[in-house]
């Protein structure tokens, strides 16, 4: 056993005191998944008349010469140095190579003899095949090794481009404290939501979810945000000739089965009031003080789908204390071990449970809850929008 681990560099595989009272060792070579049995046999055994014969066993390396020259100076005796020799592989004779001298080798390859402490010989090689395999293997998996981190590194640009999309400011609001967060499933994901600066003391409110994941849904994103900021001064006085004309460039510029919900709303600082298009949205919940809650539902079908579209508009008003909540279904479809759907109900009771509380810090504890009904791998982007009353 010292032999094997303080001279070969094998480790120990196990060693174990059978109910016969028979102790018994095995080792592993370093690299590979060989195990060799050792085995103090029975005096004047068949077994015992095996010691310091030929073994058969064979220890394939990449380097004959560097493992000779390292097991040589720990005292292991070879029979000679590593020598170049034709060796072929009989796979009906015998499990290890055989060497032919004289007959037509199928590869070369390099080979030596050594002996363990009780003079049982074993055989080291290197075959020429072995060698091209593992050195194409090597170069496979430096390719891939690279491959993964060019792709790691791109994803990471794309994650820090796709975050400069986000709001990097919030416009100025007397009567309105709100505000917004995305936490993305994957590096970047399809979920979008903005503030628009409209002039005039009045604020765009918009979220969306695209249909996709990934650099897809992230992509289609930054198509529906370019085209609703490029166009945002239309909404002032129009917004749904705004949103008309988003539906055609999305529609324009997209594949024929992209789409995506968005819940725009514009806010007028001075009069509080709240004119809405929720394009095939989930509702977006308004709860008041004394706890009701009022659905603003769809007022027309997804954006990017259809040629012909158009919208129609609605209104409310945001009093002091009133909570507007927009938010995507990464909140009410989060699900728990049990299969469980975090669900409207669980936000709306997160709503009221933490009206008081800063647009910031609404948005933090409701995220929280979600994440703690839902602790496992979060399969969609969570995105909200709390907007209060002053």
């Amino acid at each position: 056993m010292r032999f094997f681990l303080e001279q070969l560099g094998f480790t120990l595989a196990f060693d174990v005191r059978l109910q016969t009272g028979q102790r018994w060792l095995a080792v592993a070579p370093p690299d590979g998944t060989a195990v060799l049995t050792l085995i103090n046999p029975e005096p004047e055994s068949d077994r015992e008349k095996l010691i310091g014969r030929p073994t058969g066993v064979v220890f394939v390396t990449e380097d004959v010469a560097a493992k000779y020259a390292e097991w040589r100076k720990k005292g292991v005796r070879f029979h000679h140095t590593p020598r170049l020799r034709r060796v072929k592989y009989v796979p009906h004779e015998s499990p290890a190579p055989t060497l032919l001298g004289k007959q037509e080798p199928i590869w070369g390859g390099v080979f030596t003899r050594f002996e363990d402490v009780d003079g049982n010989t074993y055989s080291l090689v290197s075959f020429d095949e072995m060698n091209q395999l593992v050195e194409a293997q090597r170069r496979e998996a430096a390719e891939k090794a690279e491959s993964e981190r060019r792709a790691a590194h791109e994803m990471e640009i794309a994650r820090q481009v796709q975050a400069r999309l986000f709001p990097q400011s919030l416009p100025p609001m007397k009567t309105l404290d709100y505000g917004g967060t995305c936490r993305q499933a994957q590096q970047v994901g399809g979920d979008y939501y903005d503030f628009l600066h409209l002039g005039d003391g009045r604020l765009g409110l918009v979220l969306g979810d695209i249909a996709g994941k990934g650099i897809a849904g992230a992509l289609l994103m930054a198509n529906l945000q370019a085209n609703l900021r490029s166009q945002c001064a239309i909404a002032l006085d129009e917004p749904q000739r705004l949103l008309r004309s988003v539906n055609q460039l999305f529609y324009d510029n997209t594949a024929d089965n992209a789409y995506a919900t968005l819940f725009f709303a514009e806010y007028d600082d001075r009069t509080q009031r709240l004119r809405y298009i929720n394009c095939g949205h989930l509702p977006a919940l308004l709860v008041r003080p004394d706890g009701s809650v009022v659905r603003l539902d769809s007022t027309c079908t997804v954006l990017g789908l259809f040629n012909e579209w158009d919208c129609a508009i609605r209104e409310c008003w945001l009093a002091s204390g009133d909570t507007l909540a927009i938010y995507t279904d990464g909140i009410t479809e989060a699900f728990a071990g049990t299969g469980e759907e975090f669900g409207e109900e669980r936000l709306i009771a997160g709503l009221r449970r933490y009206r008081e509380m800063q647009a910031r810090d609404l948005l933090e504890a409701v995220v929280a809850e979600v994440q703690q009904f839902s602790p496992g791998e979060q399969y969609d982007d969570i995105t909200l929008i709390v907007a209060r009353g002053r």
